[in-house]
This record gives structure tokens, sequence and C-alpha cells, in this order.
């Protein structure tokens, strides 16, 4: 069973898909702080606030003994916005990778033309002349 799992382990596949893994993880980091860092002040700056922070405020709570807010509720559309800029900015360098493989692997594919085997009417007469025999 062990000798299994290693070769289960050891195929390129499951490493690539280790190596897109870390690499997405360290991608989404980059994304995070620029839209963290860049976009959200930018759009802050219409709404005189940091992004993250716009809400609507559902119900008010109220103030206990250490100065926290309980019982309270609100919509975080702010941070909402800024998640789904994330998501957009991912899926779209996801969009360019897979367009930019895709077009590299048709080259591929267009430079590698099938080798030219005899034509039919060779065919044809290469079995007329067996026939003959």
């Amino acid at each position: 069973m062990f000798k299994e799992f290693k070769e289960f382990a050891m195929k390129g596949n499951l490493i690539d898909i280790a190596v897109g893994f870390v690499m997405g993880a360290a991608f989404k980091e980059v994304v995070t702080s620029f839209t963290g860092g860049i976009i959200s002040p930018l759009i802050g700056l219409v709404f005189k606030t940091d992004l993250k922070d716009l809400k609507y405020v559902i119900s008010e709570g109220s103030v206990n003994s250490s100065g926290v807010i309980e019982g309270g509720s609100a919509l975080l559309w702010g941070q909402f916005l800024t998640y789904t800029i994330d998501f957009i900015i991912v899926a779209f360098a996801m969009f360019l990778l897979v367009k930019g493989v895709n077009s590299f692997k048709r080259k591929e594919e267009v430079a590698a033309p099938a080798p030219a085997g005899p034509s039919d009417n060779d065919l044809l007469s290469e079995i007329r002349d067996l026939l003959k025999k």
C-alpha cells in the first residue's frame, strides 16, 4: 500500500496541482494587498471612508461595561464589495492564464503536421495489384 501511495504522490499531475495551489495562495495575497492597499483607498476617497468599513446598520447595539457594542447587526456591504473585486481580479488573471496556455497548445498542434501517408489512389492501386495476383 505504501508503494502505491508513493507512486500516486509522485505522479506529475499531483505535483503540478500542489505547485498550482501554493502559487494560487501567494497570488491571492498579492491581489488582496492590491485591493486593500490601492483599490479600496481610491474608492474610499469617493465615500470619504475605508471601503471595508462601509456598512448598513440594521439595528444599533448597546455598549456593555467593557465598552464593547453588543446586540447590533449590520450589512457589511463594503467588505463584500472588496472581496468581490478580489474575486474579479483573480478570475480575470486565471482567464488570461488559461487563454495563454490554450493558444500555446494550439501553436504546438499546428507546428506538428500529421505524417504524410499514401494517398487514396495509391492505396486503391495497391489493393488492385494485390487482387490481380
